[in-house]
C-alpha cells in the first residue's frame, strides 16, 4: 500500500476519534465499556488533543516530496503505532476494555503493518 494511501486513512482515524476524545470522551470510551472519572475524561481529552496533531501531521505528510522528512515522519508514526499496539493488546488481554477493542487493535496493526513496511523496504521495492 502506498504511503500516502496510508498517512490519509491515518489522518482521519485520528481525526475522527479526536473528535470523540474532544466531544464525548466518557460516551466514546462508555462504548468500550470504560467508565471514566473527572481526571480520566481530562486526560481523555488531552489524548483527544494530542490525535488532532496526530492527524494534521499525517494529513500534511501526504503530500510532501522530500525524502529525509518523510522517512523521520514515518519512524515516529511506526514506533508509536507498534508502542500503541503493544498497550492496547495488553489492555484488551487483561479485560480493560470490551470486545470492540479488538478494534483498536486492528487499528494499531494496520498503521504499524504500513509504516513499517514503508520504513523497511528496500529502497526501489514498489
Amino acid at each position: 500500500m502506498p504511503l500516502r494511501t496510508v498517512l490519509v486513512i491515518n489522518a482521519l482515524i485520528a481525526l475522527i476519534f479526536a473528535i470523540g476524545f474532544l466531544a464525548a470522551p466518557a460516551q466514546l470510551l462508555n462504548a468500550y465499556g470504560v467508565v471514566l472519572p473527572a481526571g480520566g475524561i481530562l486526560l481523555a481529552r488531552l489524548f483527544g488533543a494530542a490525535l488532532v496533531q496526530i492527524g494534521l501531521l499525517a494529513w500534511g505528510a501526504r503530500r510532501l516530496a522530500d525524502a529525509a522528512t518523510l522517512r523521520v515522519i514515518v519512524l515516529a508514526y511506526f514506533v508509536g503505532s507498534a508502542v500503541g499496539l503493544v498497550c492496547m493488546v495488553l489492555g484488551q488481554l487483561a479485560g480493560v476494555v470490551n470486545s470492540l477493542g479488538w478494534l483498536s487493535v486492528a487499528i494499531y496493526v494496520f498503521l504499524t503493518a504500513g509504516y513499517g513496511y514503508t520504513q523497511f523496504k528496500k529502497p526501489g521495492v514498489a
